[in-house]
Formats: structure tokens, sequence, C-alpha cells
């Protein structure tokens, strides 16, 4: 489109000679010779507009270099002031061009114009695209990538970076016979790093395609120490990709790992431009303009990165699957998800894994009681070492017994008679609903995780009630639904977790409010249990309030510990554990992994 505008004098319709504006409109005036240019030029033309100049041929090479250097999508132009001297003249211009992603360039400069044999031509010169130019140069527009922003955790602390990850790629074309014997290879070479990695998987996947298949990313250091060895083999090829790389070794777990697509959009700023003129050879010569790009804010995420660290070493002290997930109840951040490598080989269990909660159940079934108005912390309750409610005899640990003490004393104690006793009083659907209280049962749709939280059914049958009571029956949760049970008490009413600022959580099936009676009673013996209960050996890491759990199964059982301290909910699993004073010594890690008085 051609915009145009002349000086004051043009209204007047008034030729003025020697060095006045010339205003006249026929085709011999030096005005409509850089009008006509102009508008050809505009609507990307360069036929039209490279006739108006002396030297078509350059022009319309120069003209055209234009459009295609500046990927340009539209342009407008609008010829200003025309001054004329003789047999030359000079004429203002304004060009504004639309460039890809909605970037602008407005620019002035001055056409000089030439009369020969009675007509006006513009002299071509690279300065009619833009001042800028000299000869033989054209311009290139040049994307600035905007920096990647890190991903901060709770404390501050990075958890992911900028980096360079690096893909290993193979061709089955490329390796050709030698596939089998290179796939057997990088299942050797690449194992330790992702335990994934096939043979069998990479010499089928190859095989279906025609180009490259990529098999995993390495850290820059682990590509470093194979690459002699990945290089070497047929078909092989490493590429170099940005990438989000975990601050820390420890915090490499899948959590961290899914992170990383979910915030990737989130990560990337706004890029930057500029418009530089090059030679013919290609090299920058200078840059004519510049937009510096926009960098994104930090991505800010629930993981602690000292929490997290520290989780990821506790559950380390047993070869046997551990796992430990902790969330901050004032606000539901997910602070930590740890797994060791034995946890890791059953999947994502911390998350996920269904599993009798034996006697950490008891929050749930002691909160009920509360609720129902059955017992309070100060009721006495009979504790003897066996019960029988209708068909089932049910035993306390080794049969012991403490006679008739407050509820308080069999909670902390973990007395399973009392707990089925009050089971088999309440209604079929008292437990699932207190459970739902805790947001077990509830579905949360967190991004960068999939959590499930339990499964708790109504028992009409007075004996199954009394098992679910003391969770040995069909009571099945998740270290994150027991996790988030004790933050619920912490924080006096369920948090929401969450994961990414940005990002939040849906919920499905809430239950209703936790009761302020159930809160104080609970934390009341959730206390006692480490002061004076199953587990005190966590009782010199500070005000901790916790309950144990040993999950019996055929063959073994299952060792739990849930509770808070401060503002940190914990719940601790150990696959096949035994005692519940052993998921109590992975929480005594953690914390001593911690500094002093952290988040306290």
């Amino acid at each position: 489109m051609l915009r145009v505008r002349l000086a004051g004098a043009c209204a007047a319709s008034v030729l003025v000679l020697l060095g006045s504006v010339a205003c006249a409109d026929g085709p011999e005036t030096a005005g409509s010779a850089a009008r006509d240019f102009a508008a050809g030029f505009a609507d990307d033309d360069v036929d039209r507009a490279a006739a108006q100049t002396d030297a078509p041929d350059d022009a319309r090479a120069g003209l055209a270099a234009a459009w295609d250097g500046l990927q340009a999508e539209s342009m407008t132009a609008s010829i200003g002031e025309v001054r004329t001297e003789g047999a030359t003249a000079r004429a203002e211009y304004t060009y504004e061009w639309t460039l890809p992603q909605g970037r602008v360039w407005r620019y002035t400069g001055t056409l000089p114009l030439v009369r020969t044999q009675g007509d006006w031509a513009v002299r071509w010169a690279p300065a009619a695209v833009n001042p800028g130019l000299g000869g033989d140069q054209t311009m290139s527009l040049r994307t600035i990538a905007a920096p990647r922003a890190p991903v901060i955790g709770h404390d501050g602390a990075p958890v992911l970076e900028p980096g360079i990850s690096v893909q290993v790629l193979v061709s089955a074309t490329e390796a050709g016979r030698a596939l089998g014997a290179t796939a057997s290879a990088l299942e050797r070479l690449l194992k330790p790093a992702d335990p994934s990695v096939s043979a069998q998987s990479i010499a089928e996947q190859a095989s279906s395609l025609d180009g490259n298949y990529a098999i995993t990313r390495l850290t820059s250091d682990e590509a470093d120490a194979l690459r002699p060895q990945l290089e070497a083999l047929p078909g092989v090829a490493l590429s170099e990709q940005p990438d989000l790389i975990p601050t820390d070794p420890l915090l490499a777990n899948d959590v961290v790992g899914n992170l990383e697509s979910v915030v990737r959009d989130d990560v990337y700023g706004t890029p930057g431009w500029r418009v530089v003129s090059v030679n013919r050879d290609g090299a920058v010569v200078d840059v004519l303009t510049e937009t510096a790009p926009v960098p994104a804010p930090a991505v800010r995420v629930g993981l602690d990165k000292s929490v997290q660290m520290a989780a990821q070493t506790a559950v380390g002290i047993t070869g046997k699957p551990a796992v430990l997930v902790a969330i901050q109840p004032s606000t539901g951040q997910i602070l930590a998800v740890a797994q060791n490598d034995a946890a890791d080989a059953k999947g994502p269990i911390a998350l996920q894994g269904l599993y009798p909660p034996g006697s950490t159940f008891k929050i749930v079934t002691a909160g009920a009681a509360i609720e129902e108005g059955l017992a309070t912390p100060q009721t006495m309750l009979a504790c003897p070492g066996e019960v029988t409610i209708g068909t089932r005899t049910i035993p306390n640990y080794a049969h012991f017994a403490l006679g008739t003490v407050p509820m308080r004393t069999a909670f902390a104690a973990s007395c399973n008679t009392t707990f089925a006793e009050l089971a088999s009083r309440m209604q079929a659907d008292a437990l699932p609903d207190a459970a739902a209280m805790y947001g077990i049962g509830v579905n949360y749709g967190v991004d960068g995780i999939t959590t499930l939280t339990g499964r708790i059914q109504p028992a009409a049958d007075i004996v199954q009630r009394s098992e679910d009571g003391f969770g040995q029956g069909r009571d099945l949760v998740t270290p994150f639904g027991m996790a988030l049970s004790a933050a619920t008490v912490a924080h006096g009413s369920t948090p929401v977790p969450q994961l990414i600022s940005g990002h939040p959580t849906t919920v499905e099936h809430a239950g209703e409010p936790i009761t302020p009676e159930m809160v104080d009673g609970l934390r009341l013996m959730m206390r006692q249990v480490v002061t004076s209960g199953t587990g005190s050996r966590i009782a010199d890491q500070g005000e901790v309030y916790g309950k144990t759990g040993e999950a019996e199964y055929e063959g073994g059982s299952h060792a739990w510990f849930a509770g808070y301290r401060g503002d940190i909910a914990f719940a601790s699993l150990i696959v096949g554990g035994g005692s519940s004073d052993n998921a109590v010594a992975v929480v005594r890690e953690m914390f001593l992994g911690l500094p002093d008085g952290y988040m306290a």
C-alpha cells in the first residue's frame, strides 16, 4: 500500500525550482518517479519498482533481496518532501515493514533521483532500501533467543536450570547389517543412565523409521564419558539439545524430570530480533535495528531443594523399596517426592502405589470416633491383647495388653483391639467419609505428576469394618495420600496439593471439612505417639507429631510413618520393611539432613 503526503507548498500545487519543493503531478516530475518506485516496492512488485530506477537489473535484485531477507509479510511506503536541484532531486521516504510474529520496523531515508533526457529516475543504490546499506549490501532478519528461565524451588534454590542435554540417535540405514550389534552395545552403555533402554526395542524402533530413532537423553557429563564409545558405533550420532538440567544428581528423579515437559513453554521468554546488513559473502557488516529479547520470569515450583535432597538421601538408608513424600501444610506445596532405586523399579509408588496403611489409618478411625461422638482422647477404652468381633479374632502386636486406658494412650501404643472395636460401632460409610476429610479418596489433578490418594470402601459387614478400622482390611492408601492426611491435621483443613506455580490443581470428590474437635484430638494423640509411644525414635528431632503403622501381608509387613513437624508433613513407606520403627528412621534421617530448625 502506498501512502503519499507532500509538504505545505504542494497543497497549493506550486512548482518551485532550484532547491524548492516540486509539486506537479505529471510523469516528468521527480516526485511522481519516487512515488511510483515506492508504490512498486511496497506492493512487492519489484519489476515495477525497478523500472523507476536507472539500474533496473541491480535494483530488481536488491529489492527482492530486501523482501526475502526480512521475510516480510507486508510493507507500507510514503514519500514526503521532494527537493530538486536542476537535474537531480532528493525525496524523503518512510518505510514501515511488518515482519513475522507481529514485528514492525519503521525508518526514514532519502531517495536520490536523476533526470536524463527529460525523464526522472531513482538513482539506484542500496540506500534506496535502507539508509544504512552500503554497496552490495542487503538486509537480513535474525532472531535473538531469549534466555531460558530457571525452575526455582520453594526455598528459592534452583531445581532445574538451563543447560544442554545430549540426545543419542541411531539410524538403521546407516548402521546397516551392524544394527543388531550396535543395539546390543547401546544397551550395555546406556542402561546405567537409563534402565529402560533395551537392545530389542532399539532395533525394532530404529528399523521402523527412515531417519534417526531417538533412544534417550544424557547429561553433558554422561555423554562426554561415553562419547568415544558411542560415536564409534555404526549408525549412532549424538545431538546436543537445549534442556533444563537438575542442579544436583539427587534431584534427578521422575518428578523433577517431568517438570521440564510441563514448564517448557513457561521458561522461554519473548525472543528478540535484529536486522543486520550483510555483504555479498553473507558476513554481517552492521546492525540496522535491534529489539532485545524479554526473558521469562523464573518458574516457581513447590519442590524444596533442601527437603528433596534430604529425603532422597534418607530413603537410601535401606535396600528395600523406600519412599518419602513431604507436603507443606500451610500451602499444599509438594516439597519432596523421594524414592530409592528399589522403589523406582516398582514404578512411581510414592504417588500412585496403593498399599494397606496398617495402623497409620488409626488417624482416620480416631477422627471418625471423635466426629461420631464415640470417644475423645480422654475416653477410657479397653485395650485387651485380643478381641473377637463376629467371626474374627483380632490381636495386638505380640498380644500386648494395656487394660482400660484413655484413647490417646491406645493410639500412642497402637492398640489394634481398641480401634477395631470402635470401628465395629460405626456406620457402614463412616470410615470412607472420614478419610475424605483428610484428602484420602479425593482426586487431585496436579500438573506435572499423576497422583492417587487411596481407596476406602464402605463396609456394612461388622467384621470387615473392624479390620478396616486398624488398616488391615480392604483399606488401600498411597504415601502421597497419607502425607496429605498428616498435612490436614497440621493445617486444620485439607490443603490443596500444588506443584507448579500458575498451574492450579483440580479437585474432585472433596470430603467435608475436618472439625476442630477432630484436629485438636488428633494433634494431642499424634504428639503422644512420639513422646511416649511407638514413634519415640524420632523424639530428638523437635516437636514431631506422627502415627506409625505396620501393615501385615502374607509373608511380611510394610513399615509406615506419617506425621508432621512445623510446616512439613510427611509419609514414609518401606515396602516389606517390617517394623514401623524402620519407617520412622527414614523420616528421622530426613530431618537430620535439613538445616537446624528448617521449616519447624
